[in-house]
């Protein structure tokens, strides 16, 4: 669809009109911070675009932490893989997809943001295929699977693309909320992957009102589903998704944001936030089965089984998100990043004083998995205190992101001149970019934190999940400082209130 700088048509009743298509499905004319144009055209066409780049990217969370729940099926399906290997292979996927993240971000200017979606959508078929056949092939050796798992990183690539391009569509003031709903929307594919893999394979979810398959496990269902979902989000982005004209930019013109010494404070709070997040959502059905169940008696075994409880976690990151993106709106984003990883040290705490409690290597008896099982309950609901931060933290620093730009905008140019006009879509463009680079950075910590977890250089997998969340909280303890020093220690020249004001 394409919106024109000539006068809407108005009707008999004097409402406008949606002005006429000239270019097929790329728009011309998009003026956003326009409240005229914004109530009677712009809102309509960029919560469509909005609803459709949600679902898209839901899709490729869920390709992407495919691997998180369904590598703790696969010693079932008869492959024998030690903790170590199977951490690797839940690492590998985000590894990929964080160093994704940066030529994705660059396709939306290059391509258009609608048929970027139709691309990325389509590619996820590569690793869903990819899965399929490789889960029902018992002489599949490790190294395969590890390429297969790193394909499954062109669902994470996903995210930077989509929020770059919804970035363009709203106008500042609501900027904080559209990207929160659709980063939730996307981090919603981690929990709805880990919550219904188990049960379309066969191997018992829903807390148990779904059997165990009396033919075993079936890996390969899941994959055949969330290829066929990416045909549907092809077709979609197709008919339902637009191009911006004014998003167009070259990747040369992008990179000048390297430059910026904000965009890379942004990229290391990034890797507490999301970082955290999408690795303790990898991370989390390991955890949980290697600390707190034994598998006889098959097929759901003693203790807690994951599968009942591995999409807790990525639940409550993916609904507080939107959250944090609204408070930072309320508040400015500095000081919801600032509480956000003080929960965070509070919360990883009081994990690392469970795990302090529990009884190493439960597979050895029965009678010790039963015993950790009586902490599981304290595990879980201080973990879903650090899942609930992180999803605040991610609301709140991609809300600081494009406040950044537009506040450096403001202060070089003087209101209602050409250049300040100029200076807000080159602040635009550039915080889109932004994104994919904090976005990269940030994706990261999902590599990191599943190999921290394995430790193969520590033989009791319950000391190394002990010694990660010791360094993890230190790492925390640092990013709440930097969150203070660069954000909300009174500058030298700019005063906390007018920072506040930009929401920052």
């Amino acid at each position: 669809m394409t919106l024109t700088s000539e006068p809407e048509p108005v009707t008999d009743a004097g409402a406008p009109q949606e002005p006429v298509r000239t270019r097929g499905r790329w728009i011309d004319d998009w003026r956003p911070e326009d409240p005229a144009f914004w109530e009677a055209t712009g809102q309509r066409v960029a919560r469509r675009n909005l609803a459709w780049s949600i679902f898209a990217e839901h899709l490729g969370f869920s390709v992407w932490l495919i691997w998180s729940v369904s590598s703790a099926f696969l010693v079932a399906q008869g492959f024998a893989f030690s903790p170590q290997q199977l951490f690797l292979l839940v690492a590998l996927p985000n590894l990929v997809g964080s160093l994704l993240r940066l030529p994705y971000t660059f396709a939306v200017p290059l391509f258009g943001g609608r048929n970027w979606t139709m691309v990325s959508a389509a590619l996820l078929l590569v690793p869903t295929l990819l899965f399929a056949y490789a889960v029902t092939q018992p002489g599949t050796p490790y190294w395969a699977f590890c390429l297969i798992a790193a394909t499954a990183g062109l669902g994470g690539g996903n995210f930077a693309s989509s929020m770059a391009n919804i970035n363009f569509f709203y106008p500042a003031a609501k900027k904080g909320a559209a990207l929160g709903l659709n980063a939730a929307g996307g981090n919603l594919g981690v929990s709805l992957i880990q919550f219904l893999l188990p049960v379309i394979v066969g191997g018992a979810g829903v807390f148990g009102i779904v059997q165990a398959s009396d033919g075993g496990i079936h890996l390969e269902r899941a994959a055949w589903v969330y290829a066929g979902l990416a045909v549907v989000a092809t077709v979609a982005a197709y008919f339902c998704m637009d191009n911006l004209t004014t998003a167009k930019s070259s990747p040369r013109e992008q990179l000048q944001v390297v430059k910026h010494r904000q965009t890379w404070v942004m990229a290391f709070l990034y890797i507490g936030t999301f970082g955290s997040f999408i690795g303790y959502s990898a991370a989390m059905p390991l955890l949980i089965k290697l600390n707190f169940w034994v598998a006889d008696p098959a097929p759901l075994g003693t203790g807690i089984y994951f599968a009942y409880f591995a999409f807790l976690g990525a639940l409550v990151g993916s609904m507080t998100r939107p959250l944090g993106g609204w408070l930072a709106d309320r508040y400015g984003g500095s000081k919801v990043t600032l509480a956000a990883f003080a929960a965070m040290i509070a919360g990883t705490l009081m994990v690392l004083w469970t795990l302090t409690q529990l009884t190493p290597n439960p597979t050895a008896s029965v009678a010790i998995a039963e015993d950790n099982r009586s902490w599981f309950p304290w595990f879980l609901a201080f973990f879903l205190c650090v899942f609930a931060a992180t999803g605040i933290g991610n609301g709140s620093t991609y809300k600081m992101i494009p406040a950044i730009w537009r506040t450096k905008a403001l202060r070089s140019t003087a209101a209602g001149t050409p250049e300040r006009e100029a200076a807000l879509d080159a602040a635009t463009k550039q915080s889109s970019a932004a994104i994919g680079v904090i976005g990269a950075v940030g994706a990261l910590g999902g590599f990191l934190i599943p190999l921290a977890f394995s430790s193969p250089w520590v033989d009791d997998p319950l000391s190394a999940t002990k010694g990660a969340f010791v360094v993890f909280t230190a790492f925390y303890v640092v990013c709440a400082v930097v969150t203070w020093a660069v954000f909300l220690r009174r500058p030298r020249t700019v005063s906390a209130t007018s920072m506040a004001g930009a929401g920052i």
